[in-house]
């Protein structure tokens, strides 16, 4: 996993219309950038709701909020439809960028062991360092945590 003082690793994927995001093209923002597993299911809903309800929030803070997970652009447009979520989904499908950030990890469940993406979450600032990093995030109450985080840092 990335390193809070870290700068962030270079990237670059397709937006949930198709159109390429990168962290160069971010400099001089705030960004607040979550991986999270699967489109569509109940913690992931739950997340990307609240990041979108905290959209204004953070906005006012200057800071974008970026989703990472290994769906195709065509499932993030479908989840931002039938979810009405107002926030950014990027599609890592090779996993590339989720193994440079160090998120794609081997996991467990019912004894059966495969690759998959870690729940994470980075504050990167206008720089591009990493200023803050949740590992193997619990939904709830976690963007407030990030909202919180993201006020102190900005002192």
């Amino acid at each position: 996993m990335i390193e809070v003082g870290a700068a962030a690793p270079e990237f670059c994927l397709p937006n949930q219309d198709d159109v390429e995001i990168c962290l160069r093209d971010l400099k001089g923002k705030w960004i607040v950038l979550y991986f999270y597993p699967k489109d569509s299911t109940p913690g992931c809903t739950t997340e990307a709701c609240e990041f979108t309800e905290a959209m204004p929030e953070f906005g006012n803070m200057d800071a974008i909020i970026l989703g990472v997970s290994a769906d195709s652009t065509k499932r993030h447009r479908n989840f931002i439809e039938k979810q009405n979520l107002s926030i950014t989904l990027l599609s890592d499908e090779s996993t590339d960028m989720m193994q440079e950030y160090g998120v794609w990890q081997l996991k467990k469940n019912y004894g059966r062991e495969y690759m998959g993406i870690v729940r994470s979450t980075l504050i990167i600032d206008p720089q591009g360092v990493v200023q803050a990093v949740w590992e193997k995030v619990r939904v709830k109450g976690h963007v407030e945590a990030v909202k919180e985080k993201l006020a102190e840092l900005q002192g």
